[in-house]
């Protein structure tokens, strides 16, 4: 067998199977050398091996193989003691119609259908195995999303299962227009991809591009869908997120009206979404299931807050240590009292503080759901308690840095809410050395870096910069919905569809 597969690779040519059940069995073994994983189960009828079922373990339903594929190949050699050489056909039809059986002559093939989870029957006589798809795996049912709850809205997540999320998607979208294509990446995981986006809305050159990205992909493994977010986004060294990333299938599909392109990954339950803009990133799904002047007002509190948790510990610093002149006189009495004693500068307090805030979120993410909250108040409490007590923080510092906190959980998304959590470091750091002046500096720079960034054409700070005047009636506010019609002009067709709803008829 090693002298015949030697000859064929050196050929260059694929490896077929060959009419010898054994041999076959036999490579098959030699490939699946070390996986207890692996089963095979012989069809001997009079002492004779006449076929053999491989399959892995736990992937296929092992009921529905002896059921509609034992049953029927032990009752066909009971009947007929030739051997079937060459017979495609006849032994297909001795199966029930509806079960899914193609035909394969290459031994990769074999080897790939059978770690999908497919089951491979192989026989005596035939070079060739015909693959029954009776793929079955553990699932767990379609629950409430984690990361982006609402009020008011679907109720129901993406999961692990590729084509449990496709469905979701078509319930909702049942057009024709949505495409969805499939692809595989990664070397030895061959994670199956889908890129989904409606045709006659979307434009042509950005699937084009989205579809060139994905298939430059060269990696051993997609283990998520966060391995393909870092190969396919422009700037990779941006604190900010390019590519959205969500669990609801409802801002999939409006997504997908938008004129976006969407990719779900086989076993992660987040689809990403490209192009992403700033404001999409602070877009919640809630906003567009309330009455519009609700969802204005409640925009305006998350906009107030999310800046908020990027510059109140800085603003603080910067009047505390250089511009205590703008402050009124009581006010800064009672801080100058409550600093008393305090041996470290505002910078550094406020420094110290934001670095133990950081690790006591870090460890109630990662500690068990029932003790992490508990955990995480109890260590904010005592923690904070005790350093003021100690002389080593003073109180207005730990206000401010528990206000920073609880604006810093206003994010929508949660990676664009990681990004401002990083940045309020070095920010801190330019108002404790420069004051106003520092914390202006750092401001302009990145505004200036996030009017430079274009995920895939579209520039991230649309529509404000560049203005386009005709889709600023959902960033800072959110119009009635005939009010909002207008794709952005990055994403609409230059011929064709640029309106994401119908216009009101009278």
């Amino acid at each position: 067998m090693e002298q015949q597969t030697t000859t064929t690779s050196n050929q260059g040519l694929p490896e077929m199977l060959y009419p010898d059940l054994a041999y076959n069995v036999e490579r098959m073994q030699l490939e699946f050398l070390n996986c207890s994983d692996i089963l095979y189960r012989n069809c001997s009828i009079g002492g004779l091996n006449r076929a053999t079922l491989i399959y892995v373990d736990g992937m296929c339903d092992v009921q529905a193989v002896d059921e509609f594929v034992l049953q029927p190949l032990i009752e066909h050699f009971r009947r007929s003691s030739m051997v079937d050489e060459g017979r495609e056909v006849e032994l297909k039809g001795i199966f029930i119609p509806t079960l899914k059986i193609r035909i394969v002559y290459e031994t990769k093939e074999v080897i790939k259908a059978v770690l999908r989870g497919e089951t491979a029957i192989l026989t005596e006589g035939n070079a060739f195995a015909m693959i029954a798809d009776l793929i079955k795996m553990e699932k767990r049912a379609i629950e409430e999303p984690t990361s982006e709850k609402v009020v008011r809205g679907p109720r129901d997540a993406f999961m692990e299962t590729l084509r449990t999320n496709t469905s979701l998607l078509r319930r909702r979208l049942r057009s024709s227009q949505l495409k969805l294509e499939s692809m595989t990446l990664g070397n030895v995981t061959e994670t199956d991809i889908v890129i989904g986006y409606m045709e006659g809305i979307v434009k042509e050159s950005l699937v084009k591009e989205v579809r060139a990205r994905l298939q430059k992909i060269q990696i051993d493994g997609i283990i998520h869908s966060s391995n393909i977010e870092e190969f396919i986004e422009d700037n990779v060294f941006s604190p900010f997120p390019q590519i959205q990333n969500t669990e609801r299938p409802d801002v999939a599909v409006s997504s997908l009206l938008e004129g976006k392109v969407i990719i779900i990954t086989d076993n992660t339950p987040f689809v990403l979404i490209v192009p992403m803009t700033y404001w999409s990133g602070l877009q919640a799904a809630d906003d567009y299931t309330d009455r519009y002047i609700y969802a204005t007002f409640v925009r305006w509190i998350r906009y107030t807050f999310v800046h908020t948790s990027l510059l109140l510990p800085s603003l603080y610093v910067a009047l505390t240590t250089y511009h205590l002149q703008v402050i009124p006189t009581p006010l800064v009495v009672s801080i100058a009292s409550a600093r008393e004693g305090v041996p470290l500068p505002a910078v550094i307090e406020a420094l110290i503080m934001e670095f133990i805030f950081e690790g006591l979120r870090e460890a109630g993410l990662r500690l068990p759901q029932q003790v992490g909250p508990a955990v995480s108040i109890a260590g904010a409490l005592v923690i904070g308690q005790a350093v003021v007590a100690a002389g080593i923080i003073s109180t207005p510092m730990v206000i401010i840095v528990s206000l920073t906190g609880i604006a810093s959980f206003a994010f929508p998304l949660y990676n664009l809410g990681t990004a401002y959590r990083m940045l309020r470091f070095p920010l801190l750091v330019a108002a404790g050395v420069l004051g106003f002046y520092g914390i202006v500096l750092f401001l302009i720079a990145l505004s200036v870096h996030m009017v430079t960034l274009k995920p895939f054409g579209v520039p991230y700070m649309a529509p404000y910069a560049p203005m386009a005047p005709g889709n600023l009636n959902d960033v800072l506010v959110r119009a009635p919905k005939p009010r909002m019609r207008r794709l952005l002009p990055w994403l609409a067709k230059s011929k064709g569809k640029s309106e994401r709803f119908p216009k009101r008829t009278k």
